[in-house]
């Protein structure tokens, strides 16, 4: 199985509030592969909003984000590009 892992850092304003967090779920739903995003040793599940929250990952924040599965690729690919553009903010 393929596996995965980038640093990314969040450069929104606001950092991973609810609607870039919801954004992010949104996106990794259409993948089958597992993706999680790791901060200061915490990890979560990218699908799971409440998670993704409990990172209190503000803007500038470095940020481990793994996919794992059959489409680890495309997934980290539209993960990293969330990322880059600020998701759309």
């Amino acid at each position: 199985m393929k596996e995965i892992t980038e640093e990314l850092v969040i450069v929104n304003n606001l950092g991973m509030h609810a609607r870039p967090a919801a954004t992010l779920v949104q996106t990794v739903l259409e993948f089958e592969s597992d993706v999680t995003i790791q901060k200061n040793g915490r990890e979560v599940n990218a699908k799971s909003i409440m998670g993704l929250l409990t990172l209190a990952a503000a803007q500038g924040s470095r940020v481990t984000v793994t996919c794992k599965g059959p489409d680890a690729e495309e997934a980290m690919e539209a993960v990293r590009s969330l990322f880059e553009t600020g998701f759309g903010e």
